[in-house]
């Protein structure tokens, strides 16, 4: 069911920054009176406007910015999952990134870094101000909560990206925009975790929300974020603690079949986690509620869909136990496939190889490319499972870990449109480091072109050598890990801000 808390019209918060940030938040109301004539000394006075507040924080996630072709390139397109894609001569700084030759000042970097302390910018504002407005007392926590999962969410990304951080979590004064410097990794990692046990305290388990209002931050969804951070700090005994919360909350199953997660029928389904939610506006154009996800990645060409970037990799074909395995159908498009809507792609001769990822496809909607209408999905139960089982192999309970593993083998095996015996069997393997490889490909070929195969690479220490054995032969052993912090925060920090190492 779609929300309609996202689709709002109201809201009105801090939308331009230069660098860091270039205005603030309380310039931004003061400045400008769109939507009713509202300023910082009329906004948070009641219930409904610290609604829009939050809802403001989610609705950043939909932008350009954090939710096109900086996801994409910086997730998808520079690991072993996925080349450019589209036409040869199309987003040259998409390539640069794919080969390891993007430099500081590529603008796909400049656009994680810039939208993501965008969201972490009105989550401050809201968590600041939500506080002091004379409401409901358990709504006025739960929005807080919502809004420290949302910044947690950022901060996570961005760690992983970038490595040490500014750490910024108020409004910032006029004379503080470009005197701020990166804190070490083991700073952004607390706050992390302070945000996301303060948002596990205040937020509800999913069932506990109204349908209205589903998609919301959930108490799962703060807990699967936490697994994810301890699975950075190698802290695997925190991390099977939160994997087994949720899986013992049994607030979430397996969709039976594979292909259905990422259809518009099953989004905030039973595995759903959390996803980035839209709805395609109703207007003849793009609107409040639209994604630029789905027409990033979408057909190129004959249906025309979208711009046919993030192409699937010759490699993640490849990588696929068994060539029936459902799940590769369902992840990657070829040419002469019919889609699920009956239209089928035609060759594009623009385009050499052309595929597509399967799992950003929608069918024909209203108004422009640019109003799509899937749901990005951001974690789900699989992805817990394989984490689950992952860490219990690490603490030395391989066969507690092959339930988890098998289940979902079991949910992809059990996908085959007609039974096939031998297909995907489970697994019994029970020396560690071969069920840890067992668990590190299932992994891959489970959340394929789901923008988390280079953070997975990264955690294990395998960028190096999966990069140079797939042709990525620029990439740096100590240099290619994080990427550069945008020129941009270099100079208008005067050089606080320090880069990367080999940049």
């Amino acid at each position: 069911m779609k929300t309609n808390f996202l689709i709002h019209k109201k809201i009105f918060l801090p939308v331009l920054f230069i660098g860091l940030f270039a205005h603030s938040c309380q310039k931004e109301f003061l400045d400008r009176k769109p939507l009713g004539q509202l300023t910082f000394d009329t906004f948070f006075k009641d219930a409904e406007q610290a609604v829009q507040a939050t809802n403001a924080v989610y609705n950043q996630y939909r932008s350009f910015d954090c939710a096109a072709l900086a996801l994409i390139g910086t997730t998808d397109i520079i690991s072993d999952d996925a080349d450019k894609g589209s036409v040869p001569n199309d987003q040259p700084a998409l390539q640069e990134i794919d080969d390891f030759v993007a430099g500081p000042t590529n603008a796909h970097f400049s656009a994680n870094w810039r939208g993501h302390y965008r969201a972490i910018a009105r989550a401050n504002l809201a968590i600041q101000n939500i506080p002091n407005v004379d409401m409901d007392a358990a709504l006025r926590d739960r929005l807080v909560g919502e809004c420290r999962f949302l910044r947690a969410h950022s901060y996570l990304l961005l760690t992983q990206w970038y490595g040490a951080l500014p750490v910024i979590t108020e409004p910032l004064e006029e004379n503080e925009y470009y005197a701020q410097e990166r804190q070490p990794v083991e700073a952004v990692y607390a706050q992390i975790e302070a945000d996301l046990q303060a948002a596990i305290a205040a937020l509800p388990e999913k069932n506990q929300y109204a349908a209205k209002d589903l998609g919301r931050a959930t108490k799962g969804a703060a807990k699967g974020l936490l697994v994810k951070l301890y699975m950075l700090k190698k802290d695997f005994a925190a991390a099977e603690r939160y994997c087994l919360e949720i899986i013992q909350s049994n607030q979430y199953s397996l969709v039976p079949k594979y292909a259905d997660i990422f259809t518009q029928a099953f989004e905030n389904g039973s595995e759903s986690l959390f996803e980035i939610q839209a709805a395609a506006y109703p207007a003849a154009v793009a609107g409040p509620g639209a994604s630029p996800y789905n027409m990033v990645q979408g057909v190129r060409g004959v249906p025309n869909l979208g711009w046919g970037f993030n192409r699937p990799s010759d490699n993640l074909v490849a990588s696929y136990e068994n060539t029936l395995d459902p799940r590769r159908k369902a992840t990657i498009i070829n040419e002469g496939d019919q889609l699920p809507d009956g239209t089928v792609v035609q060759d594009n001769p623009s385009i050499l190889y052309a595929r597509y990822n399967k799992k950003a496809w929608v069918p024909s909607h209203s108004g422009l490319q640019d109003n799509g209408p899937g749901n990005i999905r951001i974690l789900r139960y699989a992805d817990i499972l394989l984490l689950a089982a992952e860490v219990l192999n690490e603490n030395n309970k391989q066969a507690e870990a092959l339930v988890y593993l098998n289940q979902v083998r079991k949910r992809a095996r059990d996908s085959s449109p007609v039974p096939l015996p031998g297909l995907l069997p489970n697994l019994t393997i029970t020396d560690q480091a071969l069920l840890r490889e067992r668990i590190y490909r299932e992994r891959r070929v489970e959340l394929a072109m789901e923008q988390h195969r280079w953070f997975d690479l990264l955690r294990w220490g395998r960028a190096a050598s999966v990069m140079q054995a797939v042709g990525k032969t620029n990439f740096v052993a100590g240099k290619n890990e994080l990427l550069p912090v945008p020129q941009t925060e270099i100079d208008l920090t005067s050089g606080r801000m320090q880069q990367n190492s080999g940049y």
